[in-house]
């Protein structure tokens, strides 16, 4: 009888045990996690949107400006919202093949750090404290960084700003305020004064001495000595020197004729009721120069084909060299054997160039020549060259650089309206299902 009741025993004490073992993991079990919303072919995690949820209600009440946050449903909703549309163009990314490697994502990192004065390590230090980890705000500058690149594809590559539209810009309001703000001008003048209500006769004589006045200045003699001793105006003694003005602090006859000079032109006689003005633009600041160093330089390209060797090519490039030293003519040489057609025709002229812009090989030789030096010939991906540079130079490429600002300026207000219609669009035509909360 012991025998027989001993198993069964043991057998009811290990249920016993196992059912109290089991007892408190039944009461810890959490609901496990749900689907907050189906995103065409994806979902998001209810636990993605309580993560975000926490993050952005963090964010507001750090900022202190917002009087009242909204309740928990009103700001889920809109933070649902918004990882929606980032998913759907996540979804864009991946159909284009779109990735960020980690080099580009640490270039990304340094480059947001260095725009805030931080280091990338105070940079992630700072998202901690925002309650991110280090994966997460990898993650999301890589997020950012591939919608960034979507909408670059689908919709800045669609904008086109016309030549007519920065002109019209440049002519407007707004660009007139900027410049108010901005730029400075010193000017030098000359007054040929005339008395109240002038004759017909007292005004040609006054342009007259106004016109000798111009042609002395012309020839090359000094604008502040000429001001001093003949100039009416009333800083004639300072040499005709009005000092550093904005073009609002300038009478609107100075202000429509200064912003069309060069600096050191001389304005033609300007009439106004007090007499014949003859102004000077000495300088300028507010807008600073941009120049670019330029190289005007020829070559000689020998490219191996089907019926020549690399090793041919550059034979033949080194005879070519060897003719060029006994003084054969570079641009008959050029016509007759480059096979650079852009340039062969022209006797192998570059013209004016941007080293910068050209393949490692070509952009350091034209670095390192001095002005009528003869490369011997040098290998590149495109075939034997021989180099000859003409002559360097410091460009003024400011009114260029200003053109591409108002060009950047107006193709980025366009773009903005136009991300707002092409997101519209892809949120309608997405399938998007919200999933109802549960208790």
């Amino acid at each position: 009888m012991k025998n027989m009741r001993a198993p069964a025993l043991k057998a009811a004490l290990s249920l016993m045990m196992t059912l109290i073992t089991l007892t408190p993991v039944y009461a810890l079990v959490e609901p496990l996690d749900r689907v907050a919303a189906v995103v065409n072919d994806d979902i998001i995690m209810e636990s993605e949107l309580v993560s975000r949820l926490g993050y952005i209600r963090n964010k507001l009440q750090q900022k202190g400006n917002i009087e009242q946050l909204p309740g928990t449903d009103v700001l889920r909703a809109q933070v649902l919202e918004r990882m929606i549309m980032e998913n759907l163009q996540l979804q864009i990314a991946r159909r284009m093949g779109a990735s960020i490697d980690d080099q580009a994502l640490n270039e990304a990192v340094d480059d947001l750090a260095s725009r805030n004065g931080m280091t990338r390590e105070a940079f992630y230090r700072v998202l901690r404290e925002d309650g991110l980890t280090y994966p997460q705000a990898r993650e999301q500058v890589r997020r950012e960084l591939l919608i960034n690149r979507v909408r670059r594809r689908k919709v800045m590559e669609r904008i086109q700003v016309t030549d007519r539209e920065i002109e019209n810009y440049r002519n407007s309001a707004q660009w007139r305020s900027h410049q108010l703000q901005t730029q400075e001008y010193r000017l030098g003048h000359i007054l040929v004064s005339l008395p109240d209500g002038a004759s017909p006769q007292q005004i040609a004589e006054a342009r007259k001495r106004a016109q000798s006045l111009l042609e002395r200045l012309t020839k090359g003699e000094s604008f502040s000595s000429l001001a001093v001793s003949l100039s009416q105006g009333e800083h004639a003694l300072e040499g005709g020197d009005l000092g550093w003005r904005k073009l609002d602090q300038l009478p609107s006859l100075f202000a429509n004729k200064v912003e069309k000079m060069k600096v050191g032109e001389v304005s033609q006689p300007l009439l106004s009721p007090s007499g014949f003005h003859i102004i000077k633009l000495t300088a300028a600041r507010g807008q600073e120069k941009t120049f670019e160093k330029q190289v005007r330089a020829r070559h000689i390209l020998i490219k191996p084909n089907e019926l020549r060797s690399s090793a041919e090519a550059q034979e033949l490039a080194t005879n070519l060299y060897k003719r060029l030293g006994k003084g054969a003519s570079f641009a008959e040489l050029a016509k007759a054997y480059s096979d650079d057609p852009g340039s062969a025709s022209r006797g192998g002229e570059l013209g004016w160039v941007r080293p910068d812009t050209m393949v490692p090989a070509f952009r350091d030789k034209l670095r390192s020549q001095a002005d009528t030096a003869l490369t011997k010939p040098f290998e590149s991906q495109y075939g034997w060259h021989i180099l000859q540079v003409l002559e360097h130079r410091d460009q003024d490429i400011s009114e260029q650089v200003r053109t591409s600002q108002i060009r950047e300026l107006i193709g980025q207000r366009k773009f903005e309206e136009s991300l707002q219609v092409w997101l519209r669009q892809l949120r309608d035509e997405a399938y998007v299902e919200i999933k109802a909360r549960t208790s």
